[in-house]
């Protein structure tokens, strides 16, 4: 359960698409940009993408170790998203996109990834709420 195996990643061209059409949800929690909807087409309950832009980091390097960080957190703190999760909701389909022009530490990474977390979860369960009733 602590892992971030391959089936949790988002490699669907389509459903990536979807997910920036404009039919989802978003929201930033500096230095991070979440966008997310439910998808049908997902093989994991939830599914991520993460992007750090070339624009903001030239070398590959420092955007290779940003998106390591927002994985990182991510894979750490996924449990509590899981275990709330209404069963019968859809799956979930999330972007981080990192929006800061400097590396920011992991310690900071993690919290807002907490935040933003709790915010997806809370989101989702009124979603589920409002079609009950």
């Amino acid at each position: 359960m602590k892992t971030l195996g391959k089936s949790e990643r988002l490699n669907k061209k389509k459903v990536i698409e979807q997910l920036f059409s404009g039919k989802s949800c978003s929201f930033s929690v500096f230095p991070l940009r979440i966008v997310y909807m439910p998808a049908d087409e997902s093989d994991a309950p939830v599914s991520i993408l993460v992007s750090v832009s070339k624009r903001r980091f030239k070398r590959a390097v420092k955007r290779n170790c940003m998106k390591r960080r927002i994985k990182e957190a991510y894979r750490k703190n996924k449990h509590r998203l899981l275990q709330q999760l209404p069963p019968d909701s859809p799956q979930l389909v999330i972007a981080f996109i990192y929006l800061s022009d400097k590396l920011t530490e992991s310690k900071v990474i993690e919290k807002r990834m907490q935040t933003a977390l709790a915010r997806i979860l809370e989101t989702t369960q009124h979603a589920a709420a409002d079609t009950v009733s």
